[in-house]
């Protein structure tokens, strides 16, 4: 009875803490955004890359998805909910399985290496989409103001990563959601 009253526990942290990173992807995005001409440009990625460190590759695509659709959705830009829920939730995948599969022995490498190939994956979808839902002008016009946002996300967390590391917060948290 014991261990089913500890996995329920760890599970209802798991639970609660993957919302409350998707709450953070939402709020980074949807509040600090900046608007261009074909959209706008956020810090929400930073979120989900530091949703990664936390949360793994098991978690953190569903926070990713969720609270960067939300930001679409109540942002209104609903005709982006679905793609960015797909972008993001793979963006989120990749990272997170370079760094805990492929490149599981150093860390910062794999954060690196995670986090570009992902973001690359995040600039080629989104381009792909606008194609499809626009047309080449207006997709290749924006891939400057993506791989902004892309570079500053991986950058802002690579910050927070660096802070949390040293305060000791990362490995709290990661004990604590198990």
């Amino acid at each position: 009875m014991k261990e089913n009253t500890k996995n329920a526990r760890i599970n209802v942290r798991s639970i609660t803490f993957t919302a409350v990173m998707a709450a953070l992807v939402f709020v980074f995005t949807y509040t600090f955004k900046i608007p261009f001409v074909n959209g706008y440009t956020h810090i929400g990625d930073s979120m989900i890359f530091l949703a990664i460190v936390f949360l793994g590759y098991k978690k953190a695509p569903l926070a990713a998805g969720i609270g960067a659709g939300l930001a679409d959705l109540i942002g209104g830009y609903s005709a982006w909910v679905a793609p960015t829920f797909i972008i993001k939730f793979f963006m989120a995948l990749i990272c997170a399985l370079i760094m805990e599969k492929v490149i599981k022995n150093n860390r910062i490498v794999g954060y690196v290496v995670g986090s570009i190939l992902g973001g690359a994956w995040q600039i080629v979808a989104y381009t792909v989409v606008k194609i499809f839902l626009f047309d080449k002008a207006y997709a290749f016009s924006s891939l400057p103001t993506l791989a902004i946002q892309t570079v500053v996300g991986i950058v802002v967390a690579a910050v927070f990563i660096v802070v949390f590391d040293k305060t000791k917060i990362t490995a709290k948290l990661k004990k604590m959601v198990g």
